[in-house]
This record gives C-alpha cells, structure tokens and sequence, in this order.
C-alpha cells in the first residue's frame, strides 16, 4: 500500500515538473490580430450628448395599438432587479389607485394559460424592456412611419 501511495505521489510530482517547464514562461500578444484587422481606435474628442427628457405631457400618443405606454417621468436611478421593482411601487394592482397613476396592464397579470392572476408575471417582470422615456433627439435617420389611429 506504501509502494503505491509513494509511487502515484512520485508520478504526479514528475508530471508536474514537465508541464510547468514546457509552459512559456511569458505570454507575448505578437502574433496575436484583432477581428478589426489594422483598423485603430476612433478617437473620441467629446463625450456624447446628453438629451433632456420630454416631462411636458402626462400621457404620450401611442403609434400602433399594441405599443406599450411611453413613460412621461425620470427613471434613471429607478432599481430593477430580482429583489427590487421600482416601477410597481406606483403601477401594482395593489397600489395604482392610492398611487394615482396608471395600472401595469391586464396582460401582466397573467399566467402561461392566460389566467388572470393576483400577482404579476414575472416574464414582464423587467418593465424598462418595453417602456422607456422619451428624449428631445433628432432622429438618426430620416422616417417616414405614419401611426395608426
């Protein structure tokens, strides 16, 4: 049992000795090229623009019936996470009325069979993938989308 003991513990260190000294000892980007090719970094000479949040109107005009409301307030420092919705503390079932303020749709309070439920779906957990402020940006590129009525 000591033979063997003494003999794995022998193999082990003589592997170890050869992987440490055929590893390189130092590790160089030459040969190395990046996706871009040669292309180098644009400078950047000034931060982006910062565009001011459109806070003038209580409800914006939606462009298509099945768009999700646009939101008419700052939420930028809101917290949103597993823990923490922000956004239901004044949207919720439980609070909308006492709140003042829109309630999160029907939509979200239901289950995979279409149930209406007590609690919210947590698949519309996540309110800022769909419902984003609006900015005072131009548009980037010329549109000519007319919404219906």
């Amino acid at each position: 049992m000591k033979r063997m003991i003494v003999s794995t513990t022998t193999g082990l260190a003589l592997a170890l000795a050869l992987t440490i000294s055929l590893t390189p000892a130092t590790v160089s980007a030459e040969g190395a090229s990046s996706l871009r090719g040669d292309l180098a970094l644009p400078e950047v000479k000034s931060p982006p623009q910062v565009f001011k949040l459109k806070l003038d109107q209580d409800k914006f005009e939606r462009n298509f019936k099945t768009q999700p409301p646009l939101v008419p307030h700052k939420v930028a420092k809101y917290r949103v996470n597993l823990k923490v919705n922000r956004c239901l503390k004044c949207h919720d079932k439980a609070n909308y009325k006492e709140e003042e303020s829109p309630m999160a749709g029907k939509s979200h309070y239901m289950d995979a069979s279409g149930k209406e439920t007590a609690k919210l779906n947590m698949k519309r957990y996540f309110c800022m993938q769909c419902h984003v402020p609006q900015t005072d940006a131009k548009p980037l590129v010329a549109n000519t989308f007319k919404g219906t009525k």
